[in-house]
């Protein structure tokens, strides 16, 4: 397993969304976040000048199967794309095990739903 934590422009948040679930990810969490970039500029809205510095981006973040990796991030990198600085960041890190609470399940196969789950819904 593993997990995708994305950072991403909050303007392409939807498109993100949108191509997550057509890759199959279902669920995700995100947040609103603050970073420091590299770039160092002021921007001028009507009359004042403005630091953009301080970036305000969404972090997404999720846990998938070692398959559906690839796809994930595809995803996210297609979506996300504008090809100006500040697009944002996709860190991909290995998960040791994961559990469900309710049944005590443990593995990847308490990512998703099971079979008889998926048919009651």
């Amino acid at each position: 397993m593993k997990k995708i934590d994305a950072v991403i422009r909050k303007t392409k948040f939807e498109d993100v969304k949108e191509a997550l679930h057509e890759a199959d990810i279902d669920f995700f969490s995100y947040w609103d976040v603050r970073g420091i970039g590299t770039s160092r500029q002021g921007r001028v809205y009507r009359g004042l000048v403005y630091d953009t510095s301080t970036i305000e981006r969404i972090l997404i973040s999720f846990v998938v199967r070692d398959v559906n990796t690839d796809k994930a991030v595809k995803a996210i990198l297609k979506s996300a794309y504008t090809g100006e600085i500040g697009d944002g960041k996709v860190f991909v890190s290995p998960i040791e095990d994961s559990y469900r609470i309710r049944t005590g399940e443990s593995g990847d196969i308490t990512l998703y739903l099971q079979e008889e789950e998926k048919s009651k819904k």
